[in-house]
């Protein structure tokens, strides 16, 4: 399974631009930890890219709808496991039990408080973020609120990660990913006039 048949299939139930923005970013995220790790860039992107493919379309069957949208593209069943189990414990029985489905369920929620955190500096940029203001906002529950502050530590405890590092390696992943990520969605999904 390439790229462009998953971009096609996220494309077709996803039409917002937050939407498409976290599933490249994310993307992104889970190729920067598999080249860290050593694995399939690749296949970590793709499922970092649909991992949400049923999310705003079918929101409350999330997680459950993703096998049928994901057969659409013949995804093999390591794919859809792994893409179903970032949502273990809210909306998912099936459970991450390899390192790559680990980070997965650890930078999803953390992906998206740190752009809620870009938003809000001058720069709109991760480039000049610390590690610091991210804890900070980390802290405050009422910023980004629907960010799961519960998930995250989870998401670090499975991985046998202290916070911290979750953290800095994941801020480190969309730091290097962001002109990537800023890029594609210039290019193919920002709504032009």
């Amino acid at each position: 399974m390439e790229r462009e048949k998953a971009i096609q299939l996220l494309k077709k139930y996803n039409k917002q631009e937050f939407h498409i923005r976290h599933a490249l970013t994310v993307e992104q995220v889970m190729r920067y930890f598999a080249k860290e790790n050593g694995q399939d860039e690749e296949f970590w992107g793709l499922v970092g890219l649909l991992h949400d493919v049923d999310f705003e379309q079918y929101p409350e069957e999330h997680c459950q709808k993703a096998p049928e949208l994901l057969k659409e593209m013949d995804a093999s069943q390591e794919m859809i496991h792994a893409i179903c189990s970032h949502g273990y414990g809210i909306c998912s029985e099936v459970k991450p039990e390899k390192e790559m489905e680990k980070i997965l369920f650890a930078v999803d929620e953390l992906t998206g408080l740190i752009w809620a955190a870009t938003k809000m500096r001058p720069s709109q940029s991760t480039k000049d973020m610390e590690v610091t203001s991210l804890k900070k906002k980390f802290k405050d529950k009422k910023f980004a609120a629907g960010c799961s502050r519960d998930t995250i530590k989870q998401g670090a405890e499975q991985l046998g990660w202290e916070l911290n590092e979750l953290f800095e390696k994941t801020l480190q992943a969309m730091k290097n990913s962001e002109d990537k990520v800023e890029e594609e969605m210039n290019k193919n999904y920002k709504s032009k006039g």
